[in-house]
């Protein structure tokens, strides 16, 4: 017999027993009712209500792939990541459960507040079916069950939760229910494209496939930057109906949308006013707009400088045929991971005077590997354009030597090269006034991202390379006349 089946102690009025039995049934019915249950002092207000609905059907399976966005500090994490694995265990003692976040040590505190939370008293009076072993050891000659910071299992059911680090091991783990709550630290890892790319990987390759048949996988997290992990799955469900297409619960700290079926306020209310009020939101915004758009209003817009605006470089799906062709490249100085990149900028003029950027070649290489990379890709491009032109830009950190070495690795193309003038934002000038005007496309690639994102945050940006390429690219273009010196 169940306690919920039990009858109360003979001492307790039988009104409160009645309401007992009622708050037990509620609690194994709904995550929202099971918290309030099982920690009594948590302060609720509606979002969580519209948070713990849409838990509620991942659980039951009528949705299979969540992302939550909102704030922190609103009682995201203790819904997520400690009260929805207790609540799974209870529902299914024998399922497998992955949690994960941006660092090993977070992961490992969340997995003993879950731990903690299954052996309490109020717990076990809602699923007392689900228990753990009663040490804290990894084994035993006879067989104990597994129970330490990083997994634990139910008793008898083999049910099993493990921690892990975003970017960790996770070989030999598999999951029905995978949660990955807060996978970057902050906006300094969020704005870098290493950290974003070794996600993406880890994700992608580690992750996705350890997931069970019929698994369910739930990304909460800060919307730091338009090209983190979510937005990549986003963008891919839009482009291909095969991948995973995804349910998303947005919560802005300030509402700007009233039309979502689970918003329950007006334009310019706060989410949680016990907590965050408009003052602060507005102090916010005062402060820095950037982090008020990502980490309030789950809006990550590229940081943008004053010189190139996101709105300036539209995508397109492809340039003329019928055009005028070169490759500039910016070289950097060394295989130095801190050092500069060696960029090549393919851009091309229409017969309308319209340009377009259509690839760009990009990375931290060696002397060695640099050069290879240069004389593979004016291969690749006087195939495809018979007539085209490679530029290289001459610059103080290299010697006249070095350039001399590369024009000759690249005998048989035509390669022309120019010493550097004037300053980097007087160079790239030119280049932001065409895409003001909107005479600038970008030719949809891979590298659109990278490239966008360098522009919009030049000059303040961290590396201004890309920049320099388009900017040389575009002054060859942009001049004419001295095709008939160099043709």
């Amino acid at each position: 017999m169940t306690n919920l089946q039990q009858s109360p102690p003979a001492d307790i009025p039988p009104a409160t027993a009645a309401r007992e039995l009622l708050r037990r049934r509620e609690a194994r019915s709904g995550l929202l009712a099971f918290t309030q249950y099982t920690k009594p002092e948590y302060e609720t207000n509606w979002h969580h209500e519209a948070l713990c609905g849409y838990l509620d059907r991942l659980v039951s399976g009528d949705i299979t792939r969540l992302m939550v966005f909102m704030p922190q500090r609103q009682g995201k994490s203790e819904l997520v990541s400690r009260r929805l694995p207790a609540y799974v265990f209870g529902k299914n003692p024998k399922a497998s459960v992955m949690g994960c976040s941006y660092a090993a040590d977070l992961s490992s505190r969340m997995n003993r507040d879950v731990q903690r939370i299954i052996d309490s008293s109020e717990y076990l009076r809602v699923f007392p079916e689900t228990r753990l072993y009663g040490k804290n050891v990894r084994a035993t000659a006879e067989g104990s069950y597994l129970r330490n910071s990083d997994i634990f299992e139910i008793v008898d059911y083999l049910g099993v939760y493990r921690s892990a680090g975003v970017g960790g091991g996770i070989t030999g783990m598999g999951f029905d229910f995978g949660i990955i709550d807060d996978p970057v630290k902050d906006p300094k890892d969020a704005e870098s494209e290493v950290v974003r790319e070794s996600l993406w990987e880890w994700y992608t390759g580690a992750f996705w496939t350890r997931q069970a048949p019929k698994a369910r996988i739930l990304l909460t997290m800060t919307r730091w930057h338009h090209d983190d992990l979510a937005g990549r799955l986003l963008k891919l469900a839009e482009e291909d109906p095969s991948a995973d297409q995804w349910s998303v619960l947005k919560l802005p700290g300030i509402c700007e949308d009233p039309t979502p079926e689970y918003e329950q306020r007006q334009v310019g209310e706060p989410l949680w006013p016990a907590r965050a009020d408009e003052k602060y939101y507005a102090s916010m915004k005062a402060n820095n707009p950037r982090q008020y758009e990502s980490m309030c209003q789950q809006n990550p817009t590229p940081r943008e400088g004053g010189m190139f605006k996101l709105s300036f470089l539209p995508i397109v799906p492809a340039s003329p045929v019928e055009a005028t062709r070169i490759r500039y490249w910016d070289l950097g100085g060394s295989d130095s991971s801190k050092a500069d990149f060696s960029v090549g900028c393919l851009m091309s003029r229409s017969e309308e005077g319209l340009f377009y950027v259509e690839d760009v070649k990009r990375g931290q290489w060696s002397p060695k590997e640099r050069n290879e990379q240069m004389r593979v890709t004016a291969e690749a491009d006087s195939k495809k354009f018979p007539d085209i032109k490679t530029w290289i830009e001459k610059v103080p950190g290299l010697a006249v030597e070095v350039i001399d070495n590369i024009v000759r690795y690249l005998a048989g193309y035509s390669v022309h090269t120019e010493m550097a003038k004037n300053d980097k934002v007087t160079r790239a000038d030119p280049l932001a006034s065409q895409c003001e005007a909107n005479n600038v496309k970008i030719v949809k690639g891979n590298w659109n991202v990278s490239f966008r994102d360098e522009l919009t945050a030049f000059p303040h940006g961290a590396n201004d390379d890309q920049v320099d390429a388009a900017s040389g690219a575009f002054s060859k273009l942009a001049r004419k006349r001295e095709w008939a010196i160099y043709g």
